[in-house]
């Protein structure tokens, strides 16, 4: 890989592009983005501490633990028949599928009311565990919503997120920031498809739409309500086969959204904590950049690139999808390591808010795939010597161009 790339360069870029509130603004945050947020058994930040809610392998080993009897027997069972174990949402993928075709008929010692019931409780575990709430001290959470509020917009930020925790929420509404996540209504809040299809609520509220269902959601009279609280649990992942049901409400608007925000002119969409292994949400991706070459997606990943196949798998078919990792990036196609240049003056601050070491320990690394890192990056990215700084790397970037 005989190609570099200077961090430097495309960091001042999207700085501008943070401070400046013009751009149509997407975030796509997976499951990653709460392992960055580290808690001792007081329920405090500490760098030393446990992820706030655990990573997928890990919470699938917690629900499949928080089982027993017959309930724990089948799940097992069913996890070992899965390619590579599976993980919680493949396993509750195939309890559901197993509920809805055996009838009478029993598998691994349950029949289809059997699996039902095995249903509730991995859901119900999953709840208790996702369930958590955001530490007192301010976190990446709290510095995101305030990127958001801190400037007019002509644009709404459209939030896309995989997880099922509230924690999004509570960050908004802890700084009485207006949201709309497609619930209309006071009693029961409803879905409302038609106003998640349009734009008619202002710029200053924000957009949060859970992809993949979320905690509070619950059926009533075959309509999907928002109950408020943490209890509810039988809709945190959109039923079994997700290409089927996204094709029912509220999945199918929601997804929509997605791909109707890519299609507009002059988006971006930035992605925290998404490993890239969603097969629906990468085929939406990839559809609508292969659409529209006027939208672009940077996708910050946590790991080498070497480990980012996913990503990096279709960034190198996408030349507006730039995949940046730890250790190189791949940009327009292209992969290459990194290699920052001579820092300008003024610039070494702001350089340590996207490169340097993890944990204070290792070699330097582009840290904006972890999640608190990119929150405060963009938290961070007003900056009364952003443009001159800028200037000064462009005028950098064009003298190592003609010096070949």
């Amino acid at each position: 890989m005989d190609t570099v790339h200077n961090p430097d360069r495309f960091m001042a870029d999207l700085r501008q592009i943070l401070s400046q509130g013009r751009k149509r603004i997407g975030l796509l945050i997976g499951a990653g983005a709460p392992l960055s947020i580290r808690v001792d058994e007081a329920g405090k930040l500490s760098p030393n501490g446990q992820p706030l809610i655990p990573g997928v392998d890990a919470l699938t080993n917690q629900v499949i633990q928080s089982l027993a009897g017959q309930d724990e027997i089948a799940a097992d069972a069913i996890r070992k028949a899965l390619p590579g174990g599976g993980n919680i949402e493949t396993i509750l993928s195939r309890v559901r599928l197993l509920q809805q075709a055996l009838g009478t008929t029993a598998v691994n010692g349950l029949d289809g009311e059997g699996y039902r019931t095995l249903g509730t409780h991995m859901c119900n575990a999953i709840g208790s565990i996702v369930g958590a709430k955001l530490p007192k001290d301010r976190c990446a959470y709290h510095e995101l919503v305030t990127w958001i509020s801190g400037t007019q917009r002509p644009h709404p930020v459209e939030i896309f997120t995989t997880n099922y925790d509230l924690l999004l929420e509570e960050a908004f509404e802890s700084a009485k920031v207006p949201y709309f996540d497609g619930f209309t209504g006071g009693h029961a809040p409803f879905f409302d498809p038609v106003t998640v299809a349009g734009n008619d609520l202002p710029p200053r509220w924000s957009r949060l739409w859970k992809l993949h269902g979320s905690l509070g959601w619950k059926l009533e009279n075959g309509v999907v309500v928002r109950s408020g609280g943490y209890d509810s649990t039988e809709l945190v992942y959109p039923d079994h086969l997700k290409y089927d049901l996204t094709q029912k409400q509220p999945y199918a608007a929601l997804f929509e959204r997605l791909k109707h925000l890519l299609l507009q002119p002059d988006t971006l969409l930035l992605t925290a904590g998404f490993s890239f292994r969603d097969a629906h949400i990468c085929a939406l991706l990839d559809e609508a950049l292969a659409m529209n070459a006027n939208a672009a997606v940077f996708a910050f990943q946590f790991q080498s690139l070497d480990k980012e196949d996913a990503a990096c798998a279709l960034g190198l078919d996408r030349p507006n999808l730039s995949i940046y990792a730890a250790d190189g990036a791949v940009i327009s196609g292209v992969p290459g390591k990194w290699r920052p240049g001579d820092p300008p003056k003024n610039w070494s601050e702001i350089r340590a808010s996207f490169w340097g070491q993890r944990w204070d320990t290792g070699p330097d690394v582009f840290l904006l795939g972890d999640f608190a890192s990119f929150c405060r990056f963009c938290a961070l990215s007003h900056s009364p010597d952003l443009a001159k700084t800028k200037e000064i790397i462009d005028q950098q970037d064009a003298m190592d161009a003609a010096q070949g």
